[in-house]
């Protein structure tokens, strides 16, 4: 669901950009005062891990890819605002790190990830556990949240993507940039989450928040101790090399050579912004051949700067 540049024009790449400005100063705003500084270390280990379950990939029928997104979990731990920045922080690390996800395609990529899928999450949640609900119900609804939360983002990753014909194509006919039109883009995003990844996001989530609220961690800033998330978050690290088993590439995040073989050209406007920044440690340090190893290390570094970059945000803001 990382969109990579060259699949969004100049344009609506500004566009989002503008739509998440004011929601980046809204949700740190309301973040700073909600959550306090007793709820930053939930804040910073709960986006540290989302960063770690998203490099856990999982094959699909058909060759494809895909992964636990987090970011409905994130919304039902913190609070909407907290995991719009949150989610935000850590996709900004992800593609300046690693060059998971574009740097023009950024505020589309938080737009689906980090505002609706937190804000989905949440509210779907509160609506399903009105009242005094049961561990029973408070599972299911954080399945149903989840669940819905992940399938509305993907729908916008793939109106976005489908859109692209028909507002940027050349003289010759051809799309500049994605270049599946909308009846293509959009069920192929659909259906792999409504029929699977959304399924795995469902029962994840729901487990991850029957955890959380046993440790007393659901709406951060309550006394809870954070040690066991510690432990959660190493044996994660430990585990990661399992992501490496699905070795297809995510619809919609081709390279430029691999869309080329798809299409038998590649769009010019890919061709002009694709790898404008391939990351310091490109697809977390498998640029040069899988290694455990090495992805272990990539698991080890970003979620530690992570955690770093959630408290200089916090840091920075109160300034």
């Amino acid at each position: 669901m990382h969109i990579p540049d060259g699949y969004l024009s100049p344009a609506t790449c500004a566009v989002f950009y503008g739509v998440m400005a004011p929601i980046w100063y809204l949700a740190s705003k309301k973040a700073s005062i909600t959550l306090g500084l007793k709820g930053l270390p939930v804040m910073a280990l709960g986006a540290a891990f989302t960063f770690v379950i998203q490099m856990f990939n999982f094959p699909i029928p058909g060759g494809s890819s895909g992964h636990i997104a987090g970011g409905a979990f994130l919304g039902m731990v913190l609070g909407p605002w907290a995991a719009v920045v949150a989610m935000s922080l850590t996709l900004g690390m992800q593609a300046l790190l690693f060059g998971d996800g574009g740097l023009l395609s950024f505020g589309a990529n938080c737009f689906n990830m980090a505002v609706v899928m937190p804000l989905a999450g949440y509210f779907i949640f509160r609506l399903f556990t009105a009242g005094s609900p049961g561990r029973g119900r408070r599972f299911l609804a954080a399945a149903i949240s989840a669940y819905a939360a992940v399938n509305l983002g993907a729908a916008a990753a793939g109106l976005e993507l489908g859109v692209q014909p028909l507002i940027a194509r050349s003289i010759d006919g051809h799309a500049l940039y994605a270049p599946y039109p909308l009846h293509i883009a959009l069920p192929a995003m659909a259906l792999p989450h409504l029929l699977f990844f959304g399924v795995v996001e469902a029962f994840g989530s729901a487990l991850a928040i029957s955890y959380a609220t046993k440790m007393g961690l659901v709406e951060a800033g309550q006394k809870a101790s954070i040690k066991p998330l510690f432990a959660v978050l190493a044996v994660l690290i430990a585990l990661v090399p399992l992501g490496l088993i699905a070795s297809g590439t995510p619809w919609g995040e081709w390279g430029k050579d691999e869309l080329g073989h798809l299409l038998g050209y590649v769009p010019s406007g890919m061709e002009r912004f694709e790898g404008v920044w391939k990351g310091v440690l490109p697809d977390y340090g498998q640029g040069t051949g899988e290694s455990a190893a090495r992805y272990v290390l990539s698991a080890l570094i970003g979620s530690a700067l992570v955690v770093g970059i959630v408290y200089l945000w916090s840091r920075l803001w109160k300034r």
